[in-house]
């Protein structure tokens, strides 16, 4: 019994740290968006029991490392529908539409066990305007293009803009998260791609390094 109230005492200290840095990032966060966005973390350390979906454990780390690394890259994208390429466990695409519900989202993996976990998250917390899509991103070939493409960990630069520059609509942009600052990738960019901006983020709680490249096709 003491394990268990344990264990709830971290999820109620997690769920405050995500208010905390939700107020810290500038974000309007409510009360039953926080509420989901506990939930998916909730699921997502229960499927971690069976399946490595993620090597962070602590509900606080999660909160920190997930949720908020994820939510820190809200403020930079355009209006339009969103394309999450290598998703994995979600990230950042759930956390960004649990917060723009009224934004199309499409989830990207070829990992039939991701897609699995993330159509639980999807009913769980309902995310009616999430589509979900097992493939691989070069093979994905929709009948429309995306106003804004973002990968985490996913590859170099160049890398990404090969297997998924195809998806970007004519002003669309491709948002990379980058630890440290990406010089020799960004040197590497093929043509007709260019950096259209480069920010450092500030992630509450989070000591290491954190940038957002900014990509699109060059005028």
């Amino acid at each position: 019994m003491t394990g268990e109230a344990d264990a709830r005492t971290d999820w109620l200290r997690a769920e405050a740290r995500l208010a905390d840095g939700a107020r810290a990032l500038g974000l309007d966060v409510p009360d039953a968006a926080r509420s989901r966005l506990m939930t998916y973390l909730e699921i997502l350390a229960r499927w971690n029991r069976v399946f490595n979906l993620t090597a962070v454990r602590d509900p606080e780390e999660m909160v920190v490392r997930h949720l908020l690394d994820s939510l820190a890259i809200g403020p930079y994208l355009p209006p339009g529908p969103l394309l999450d390429v290598g998703s994995g466990a979600g990230l950042p695409g759930v956390p960004l539409a649990l917060i723009e519900p009224a934004r199309p989202v499409t989830l990207l993996d070829r990992s039939r066990k991701r897609i699995d976990f993330l159509t639980e998250i999807c009913a769980r917390v309902g995310l009616a305007h999430v589509q979900l899509v097992g493939r691989r991103v070069e093979d994905y070939r929709p009948d429309h293009t995306y106003a804004a493409v973002t990968a985490r960990a996913f590859a170099a630069l160049p890398d990404m803009l090969a297997a998924a520059g195809h998806l970007l609509a004519g002003e669309g942009v491709l948002l990379a998260m980058k630890g440290a600052f990406p010089a020799e990738e960004i040197a590497a960019l093929p043509a007709p791609f260019a950096v259209r901006a480069v920010h450092a983020l500030d992630v509450p709680g989070l000591a290491a390094k954190r940038h957002l490249v900014v990509l699109g096709r060059a005028a």
